[in-house]
Protein backbone atom coordinates (compact mmCIF):
# COMPACT_ATOMS: atom_id res chain seq x y z
CA UNK A 1 0.00 0.00 0.00
CA UNK A 2 1.29 3.59 -0.65
CA UNK A 3 2.03 5.42 2.29
CA UNK A 4 1.28 9.03 2.88
CA UNK A 5 4.05 9.94 5.50
CA UNK A 6 7.23 11.90 3.54
CA UNK A 7 9.85 9.36 1.93
CA UNK A 8 12.27 9.86 4.61
CA UNK A 9 14.74 9.39 6.47
CA UNK A 10 15.79 8.22 2.96
CA UNK A 11 18.76 10.33 1.36
CA UNK A 12 17.83 13.75 -0.23
CA UNK A 13 17.73 13.23 -4.07
CA UNK A 14 20.49 13.92 -6.44
CA UNK A 15 18.32 13.44 -9.11
CA UNK A 16 14.14 14.30 -9.09
CA UNK A 17 11.78 13.85 -12.26
CA UNK A 18 8.68 15.71 -12.16
CA UNK A 19 5.64 14.42 -14.53
CA UNK A 20 4.02 17.81 -15.89
CA UNK A 21 0.54 17.83 -16.95
CA UNK A 22 -0.97 18.19 -20.51
CA UNK A 23 -2.28 21.52 -20.91
CA UNK A 24 -0.64 25.23 -20.91
CA UNK A 25 -2.85 26.92 -18.34
CA UNK A 26 -2.24 23.56 -15.91
CA UNK A 27 1.30 24.09 -16.50
CA UNK A 28 1.23 27.59 -14.83
CA UNK A 29 -0.79 26.68 -12.00
CA UNK A 30 2.27 23.74 -10.96
CA UNK A 31 5.13 26.60 -10.80
CA UNK A 32 3.69 26.81 -7.10
CA UNK A 33 5.04 23.50 -6.51
CA UNK A 34 7.74 23.23 -8.33
CA UNK A 35 9.40 26.40 -6.90
CA UNK A 36 8.34 24.69 -3.27
CA UNK A 37 10.47 21.93 -4.57
CA UNK A 38 13.43 23.97 -5.41
CA UNK A 39 13.32 25.16 -2.65
CA UNK A 40 12.91 22.13 -0.56
CA UNK A 41 15.94 20.45 -3.24
CA UNK A 42 17.94 23.50 -3.59
CA UNK A 43 21.20 21.11 -4.81
CA UNK A 44 19.04 18.60 -6.85
CA UNK A 45 18.59 18.09 -10.55
CA UNK A 46 14.99 18.63 -11.39
CA UNK A 47 13.64 17.45 -14.63
CA UNK A 48 10.39 18.38 -16.37
CA UNK A 49 9.08 15.41 -18.58
CA UNK A 50 6.44 17.56 -20.12
CA UNK A 51 4.42 17.15 -23.86
CA UNK A 52 6.39 18.66 -26.70
CA UNK A 53 3.57 21.35 -27.39
CA UNK A 54 4.44 23.44 -23.77
CA UNK A 55 8.08 22.36 -23.51
CA UNK A 56 9.15 25.93 -23.97
CA UNK A 57 7.41 27.45 -21.36
CA UNK A 58 10.21 25.99 -18.91
CA UNK A 59 13.19 27.41 -20.30
CA UNK A 60 15.41 29.44 -17.74
CA UNK A 61 12.80 28.64 -15.51
CA UNK A 62 14.23 28.87 -12.08
CA UNK A 63 12.76 25.33 -10.74
CA UNK A 64 13.65 23.33 -14.13
CA UNK A 65 17.28 22.18 -14.67
CA UNK A 66 16.36 20.34 -17.27
CA UNK A 67 13.23 19.26 -19.86
CA UNK A 68 12.30 15.69 -21.23
CA UNK A 69 9.81 16.26 -23.72
CA UNK A 70 7.30 13.85 -24.70
CA UNK A 71 6.07 14.51 -28.71
CA UNK A 72 3.00 13.53 -30.19
CA UNK A 73 2.12 10.02 -30.33
CA UNK A 74 4.88 8.47 -28.29
CA UNK A 75 3.65 5.14 -26.43
CA UNK A 76 4.42 4.78 -22.80
CA UNK A 77 6.94 2.07 -23.27
CA UNK A 78 8.79 4.58 -25.32
CA UNK A 79 8.94 7.38 -22.56
CA UNK A 80 9.34 4.41 -19.63
CA UNK A 81 12.69 3.44 -21.47
CA UNK A 82 13.92 7.25 -21.70
CA UNK A 83 12.74 8.01 -17.82
CA UNK A 84 14.84 4.89 -16.91
CA UNK A 85 18.29 5.91 -18.81
CA UNK A 86 17.89 8.89 -16.15
CA UNK A 87 18.31 7.39 -13.19
CA UNK A 88 16.11 9.56 -11.68
CA UNK A 89 15.87 8.88 -7.41
CA UNK A 90 12.55 10.42 -6.82
CA UNK A 91 9.98 11.42 -8.61
CA UNK A 92 6.55 13.33 -8.79
CA UNK A 93 3.49 13.00 -10.71
CA UNK A 94 1.42 15.83 -11.26
CA UNK A 95 -1.41 14.03 -12.62
CA UNK A 96 -4.11 12.18 -12.26
CA UNK A 97 -4.24 9.68 -15.12
CA UNK A 98 -2.52 6.29 -14.76
CA UNK A 99 -0.51 6.75 -17.51
CA UNK A 100 1.39 9.22 -15.56
CA UNK A 101 1.92 7.40 -12.66
CA UNK A 102 2.56 3.77 -15.04
CA UNK A 103 5.87 6.15 -17.15
CA UNK A 104 7.85 6.55 -13.85
CA UNK A 105 6.69 2.89 -12.42
CA UNK A 106 7.84 1.40 -15.65
CA UNK A 107 11.33 3.87 -15.80
CA UNK A 108 12.32 2.24 -12.13
CA UNK A 109 11.76 5.69 -10.45
CA UNK A 110 12.44 4.07 -6.68
CA UNK A 111 10.56 7.08 -5.25
CA UNK A 112 7.08 8.08 -6.90
CA UNK A 113 5.01 10.74 -5.13
CA UNK A 114 1.27 11.40 -6.28
CA UNK A 115 -2.40 11.44 -5.89
CA UNK A 116 -4.15 7.89 -5.64
CA UNK A 117 -6.68 8.40 -8.32
CA UNK A 118 -7.93 5.31 -9.67
CA UNK A 119 -6.72 2.48 -11.28
CA UNK A 120 -2.94 3.85 -10.30
CA UNK A 121 -2.60 4.13 -6.36
CA UNK A 122 -0.45 0.83 -6.22
CA UNK A 123 2.12 2.40 -8.72
CA UNK A 124 2.90 5.22 -6.25
CA UNK A 125 4.92 4.93 -2.92
CA UNK A 126 4.09 8.22 -1.09
CA UNK A 127 0.61 9.10 -2.07
CA UNK A 128 -2.57 11.24 -0.85
CA UNK A 129 -6.19 10.33 -1.81
CA UNK A 130 -8.11 12.18 -4.45
CA UNK A 131 -9.42 15.68 -2.59
CA UNK A 132 -13.24 14.33 -3.21
CA UNK A 133 -13.95 16.91 -0.15
CA UNK A 134 -13.49 19.89 -2.08
CA UNK A 135 -15.49 20.98 -5.24
CA UNK A 136 -14.24 20.19 -8.78
CA UNK A 137 -15.05 20.80 -11.93
CA UNK A 138 -17.65 18.20 -12.34
CA UNK A 139 -20.03 18.88 -15.42
CA UNK A 140 -22.96 19.34 -14.84
CA UNK A 141 -25.81 17.43 -16.87
CA UNK A 142 -28.89 18.95 -18.66
CA UNK A 143 -31.40 18.12 -16.59
CA UNK A 144 -29.58 20.17 -13.75
CA UNK A 145 -29.10 23.18 -15.84
CA UNK A 146 -32.94 22.91 -16.48
CA UNK A 147 -33.36 22.53 -13.24
CA UNK A 148 -31.46 25.56 -12.01
CA UNK A 149 -32.51 28.01 -14.39
CA UNK A 150 -36.40 26.58 -13.57
CA UNK A 151 -36.04 26.88 -9.70
CA UNK A 152 -32.55 28.72 -9.11
CA UNK A 153 -31.77 28.46 -5.45
CA UNK A 154 -33.11 31.15 -2.99
CA UNK A 155 -29.46 32.61 -1.97
CA UNK A 156 -25.98 31.63 -3.18
CA UNK A 157 -24.09 28.80 -1.86
CA UNK A 158 -20.82 29.47 0.12
CA UNK A 159 -17.81 29.94 -1.85
CA UNK A 160 -15.25 26.86 -2.44
CA UNK A 161 -12.55 27.81 0.28
CA UNK A 162 -9.24 29.10 -1.06
CA UNK A 163 -7.42 25.80 -0.81
CA UNK A 164 -10.07 24.38 -3.66
CA UNK A 165 -7.50 26.19 -5.94
CA UNK A 166 -5.84 24.04 -8.55
CA UNK A 167 -2.50 25.00 -7.50
CA UNK A 168 -3.17 23.99 -4.01
CA UNK A 169 -4.12 20.38 -5.49
CA UNK A 170 -0.05 20.40 -6.62
CA UNK A 171 0.94 21.57 -3.44
CA UNK A 172 -0.61 19.53 -1.32
CA UNK A 173 1.90 16.90 -2.51
CA UNK A 174 5.07 18.50 -1.32
CA UNK A 175 5.09 17.34 2.61
CA UNK A 176 5.39 14.26 1.27
CA UNK A 177 9.12 14.94 0.43
CA UNK A 178 9.07 17.13 3.27
CA UNK A 179 8.53 20.35 1.65
CA UNK A 180 6.01 23.26 2.43
CA UNK A 181 2.41 23.87 0.80
CA UNK A 182 2.61 27.33 1.66
CA UNK A 183 1.27 28.92 -1.69
CA UNK A 184 2.84 31.82 -3.65
CA UNK A 185 2.20 33.59 -6.85
CA UNK A 186 2.87 31.16 -10.32
CA UNK A 187 6.16 31.90 -11.89
CA UNK A 188 7.52 32.34 -15.10
CA UNK A 189 11.12 33.42 -16.57
CA UNK A 190 11.44 35.97 -19.81
CA UNK A 191 14.50 37.17 -21.12
CA UNK A 192 14.82 41.18 -22.35
CA UNK A 193 16.24 39.92 -25.00
CA UNK A 194 12.83 38.10 -26.47
CA UNK A 195 10.78 40.98 -25.69
CA UNK A 196 13.31 42.96 -27.60
CA UNK A 197 12.83 40.55 -30.67
CA UNK A 198 9.20 40.41 -30.17
CA UNK A 199 9.89 44.44 -30.92
CA UNK A 200 11.36 43.66 -33.96
CA UNK A 201 9.42 40.87 -35.39
CA UNK A 202 6.18 42.88 -35.16
CA UNK A 203 7.60 46.56 -35.57
CA UNK A 204 6.44 47.48 -32.60
CA UNK A 205 8.29 50.78 -32.49
CA UNK A 206 8.95 52.98 -29.48
CA UNK A 207 5.21 55.14 -28.89
CA UNK A 208 4.08 56.46 -25.95
CA UNK A 209 0.70 54.37 -26.26
CA UNK A 210 0.18 52.10 -23.73
CA UNK A 211 -0.30 48.31 -25.01
CA UNK A 212 -3.06 46.16 -24.25
CA UNK A 213 -3.92 42.66 -25.16
CA UNK A 214 -7.30 40.94 -26.24
CA UNK A 215 -7.54 36.90 -26.25
CA UNK A 216 -10.76 36.27 -27.71
CA UNK A 217 -10.17 32.37 -28.00
CA UNK A 218 -10.45 29.67 -25.85
CA UNK A 219 -9.23 25.79 -26.54
CA UNK A 220 -11.52 24.10 -24.40
CA UNK A 221 -14.80 24.88 -26.24
CA UNK A 222 -17.03 27.79 -26.88
CA UNK A 223 -18.38 27.87 -23.34
CA UNK A 224 -15.56 29.97 -22.45
CA UNK A 225 -15.68 32.33 -24.81
CA UNK A 226 -17.02 35.67 -24.27
CA UNK A 227 -18.62 36.60 -27.47
CA UNK A 228 -16.83 38.69 -30.20
CA UNK A 229 -18.68 41.59 -30.23
CA UNK A 230 -18.09 42.16 -26.35
CA UNK A 231 -14.18 42.20 -27.31
CA UNK A 232 -14.51 44.89 -30.12
CA UNK A 233 -17.29 46.93 -27.84
CA UNK A 234 -14.95 46.76 -24.86
CA UNK A 235 -11.96 48.06 -26.22
CA UNK A 236 -13.22 50.55 -28.62
CA UNK A 237 -15.08 52.25 -25.26
CA UNK A 238 -11.39 52.21 -23.68
CA UNK A 239 -9.88 53.55 -26.79
CA UNK A 240 -12.20 56.56 -26.28
CA UNK A 241 -11.16 57.48 -23.32
CA UNK A 242 -7.44 56.79 -24.13
CA UNK A 243 -5.82 56.07 -27.18
CA UNK A 244 -3.97 52.18 -27.20
CA UNK A 245 -2.41 49.85 -29.15
CA UNK A 246 -3.66 46.77 -29.52
CA UNK A 247 -2.30 43.23 -29.69
CA UNK A 248 -4.74 40.16 -30.58
CA UNK A 249 -3.71 36.95 -29.55
CA UNK A 250 -5.03 33.70 -30.41
CA UNK A 251 -4.15 30.20 -31.99
CA UNK A 252 -4.13 29.44 -35.32
CA UNK A 253 -8.08 28.21 -34.56
CA UNK A 254 -8.82 31.71 -33.50
CA UNK A 255 -7.27 33.50 -36.80
CA UNK A 256 -11.09 34.16 -38.11
CA UNK A 257 -12.34 35.61 -35.17
CA UNK A 258 -9.25 37.26 -34.20
CA UNK A 259 -9.13 39.12 -37.39
CA UNK A 260 -12.58 40.00 -37.41
CA UNK A 261 -11.93 41.92 -34.23
CA UNK A 262 -8.96 43.31 -35.23
CA UNK A 263 -10.60 44.83 -38.59
CA UNK A 264 -13.55 46.05 -35.99
CA UNK A 265 -11.85 47.86 -33.77
CA UNK A 266 -9.32 49.63 -36.80
CA UNK A 267 -12.58 50.50 -38.63
CA UNK A 268 -14.22 52.13 -35.33
CA UNK A 269 -11.46 53.97 -33.75
CA UNK A 270 -10.22 57.29 -34.70
CA UNK A 271 -6.87 57.23 -36.97
CA UNK A 272 -3.80 58.03 -34.61
CA UNK A 273 -5.99 56.79 -31.40
CA UNK A 274 -5.72 53.08 -31.85
CA UNK A 275 -2.74 50.56 -33.24
CA UNK A 276 -4.31 47.41 -33.71
CA UNK A 277 -1.84 44.31 -34.41
CA UNK A 278 -2.82 40.75 -35.34
CA UNK A 279 -1.07 38.11 -33.92
CA UNK A 280 -3.35 35.28 -33.63
CA UNK A 281 -1.19 32.39 -35.15
CA UNK A 282 1.73 34.29 -36.09
CA UNK A 283 3.59 33.41 -32.52
CA UNK A 284 5.40 30.68 -30.76
CA UNK A 285 4.95 30.04 -27.23
CA UNK A 286 7.83 32.09 -25.96
CA UNK A 287 6.73 34.95 -28.77
CA UNK A 288 3.23 35.06 -26.93
CA UNK A 289 4.77 35.23 -23.65
CA UNK A 290 6.87 38.15 -24.70
CA UNK A 291 3.96 39.63 -26.19
CA UNK A 292 1.76 39.02 -22.82
CA UNK A 293 4.60 40.63 -20.81
CA UNK A 294 4.82 43.80 -22.73
CA UNK A 295 0.86 44.35 -22.30
CA UNK A 296 0.21 46.92 -19.43
CA UNK A 297 -3.37 44.81 -19.44
CA UNK A 298 -5.02 41.84 -20.98
CA UNK A 299 -8.97 41.35 -21.05
CA UNK A 300 -9.00 37.08 -22.03
CA UNK A 301 -11.24 34.09 -22.07
CA UNK A 302 -10.26 31.73 -18.99
CA UNK A 303 -7.51 30.17 -20.94
CA UNK A 304 -3.85 29.32 -20.63
CA UNK A 305 -2.71 32.30 -21.87
CA UNK A 306 -4.51 33.91 -18.94
CA UNK A 307 -2.37 32.19 -16.77
CA UNK A 308 0.51 32.97 -18.30
CA UNK A 309 -0.17 36.65 -18.66
CA UNK A 310 -0.69 36.68 -15.00
CA UNK A 311 2.51 34.65 -14.15
CA UNK A 312 4.23 37.11 -15.72
CA UNK A 313 2.93 39.99 -14.22
CA UNK A 314 0.60 41.54 -16.46
CA UNK A 315 -2.99 41.95 -14.95
CA UNK A 316 -5.50 40.37 -16.56
CA UNK A 317 -9.18 41.33 -16.89
CA UNK A 318 -11.66 37.73 -17.20
CA UNK A 319 -15.36 37.24 -17.99
CA UNK A 320 -16.14 34.00 -16.52
CA UNK A 321 -18.95 31.77 -17.32
CA UNK A 322 -19.03 28.40 -17.94
CA UNK A 323 -16.01 27.77 -15.21
CA UNK A 324 -15.15 29.05 -11.78
CA UNK A 325 -12.23 31.65 -10.84
CA UNK A 326 -12.20 29.72 -7.48
CA UNK A 327 -10.49 26.82 -8.90
CA UNK A 328 -8.72 28.22 -11.76
CA UNK A 329 -8.60 31.60 -11.73
CA UNK A 330 -5.60 33.35 -12.73
CA UNK A 331 -2.48 34.18 -10.39
CA UNK A 332 -2.47 33.42 -6.18
CA UNK A 333 -6.24 33.65 -5.59
CA UNK A 334 -7.40 37.00 -4.10
CA UNK A 335 -4.60 38.85 -5.92
CA UNK A 336 -6.32 42.65 -6.77
CA UNK A 337 -4.09 43.21 -10.07
CA UNK A 338 -6.99 40.78 -11.63
CA UNK A 339 -10.28 41.52 -12.02
CA UNK A 340 -12.53 38.73 -12.19
CA UNK A 341 -16.21 39.04 -13.85
CA UNK A 342 -19.25 36.96 -13.55
CA UNK A 343 -22.17 36.40 -15.09
CA UNK A 344 -25.38 35.80 -13.01
CA UNK A 345 -26.51 32.91 -14.68
CA UNK A 346 -28.40 30.45 -12.03
CA UNK A 347 -26.29 27.41 -13.67
CA UNK A 348 -23.25 28.60 -13.79
CA UNK A 349 -20.18 27.18 -13.81
CA UNK A 350 -21.60 24.29 -15.74
CA UNK A 351 -18.06 23.51 -17.07
CA UNK A 352 -19.21 22.35 -20.16
CA UNK A 353 -17.46 22.74 -23.46
CA UNK A 354 -20.89 23.87 -25.25
CA UNK A 355 -23.73 25.49 -23.81
CA UNK A 356 -26.65 23.97 -23.85
CA UNK A 357 -29.09 27.06 -23.20
CA UNK A 358 -28.82 30.71 -23.56
CA UNK A 359 -24.95 31.12 -23.07
CA UNK A 360 -26.64 33.64 -20.49
CA UNK A 361 -23.19 33.52 -17.98
CA UNK A 362 -21.28 35.25 -20.51
CA UNK A 363 -23.85 37.11 -22.12
CA UNK A 364 -24.98 38.73 -19.16
CA UNK A 365 -21.53 40.42 -18.75
CA UNK A 366 -21.59 43.59 -19.93
CA UNK A 367 -18.63 44.81 -22.22
CA UNK A 368 -19.21 48.21 -20.65
CA UNK A 369 -17.67 46.37 -17.33
CA UNK A 370 -14.82 45.27 -18.69
CA UNK A 371 -13.52 48.84 -20.03
CA UNK A 372 -14.10 49.71 -16.93
CA UNK A 373 -11.91 46.91 -15.38
CA UNK A 374 -9.34 47.86 -18.01
CA UNK A 375 -9.20 51.65 -17.37
CA UNK A 376 -8.97 50.77 -13.61
CA UNK A 377 -5.88 48.66 -13.86
CA UNK A 378 -4.22 51.55 -16.40
CA UNK A 379 -5.20 54.52 -13.75
CA UNK A 380 -3.34 52.11 -10.75
CA UNK A 381 -0.21 51.72 -12.91
CA UNK A 382 2.82 53.92 -12.51
CA UNK A 383 3.04 57.04 -15.11
CA UNK A 384 -0.30 56.34 -15.91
Amino acid sequence: MPSSTPPHPAPDPGRILVRGVNWLGDAVMTTPALLRLRERFPQASITLLTPSKIAPLWKAHPAVDEVLEIPPGEGVLAVARRVRRGAFDLGIVLPNSPRSALELWLGGVPRRVGYATPWRGWMLTHSLPPRHHLPTTRKRSLEEIRSLRTSPPATAGPPPPAEAHHLHHYLQLLPLVGGSPLPEPPRLALAEAELEAFREKFQLSPSELPILGLNPGAEYGPAKRWPEERFIEAAALVNEAVPCRWLVFGGKADLAAAGRIANALTSRCHPGRAEVVQLAGRTSLRELMAGLRLCRALLTNDTGPMHVAAALGTPVVVPFGSTSPELTGPGLPGDPRHHLLRGTAPCTPCFLRECPVDFGCMTSIPAAHAARALLSVLASQPGA
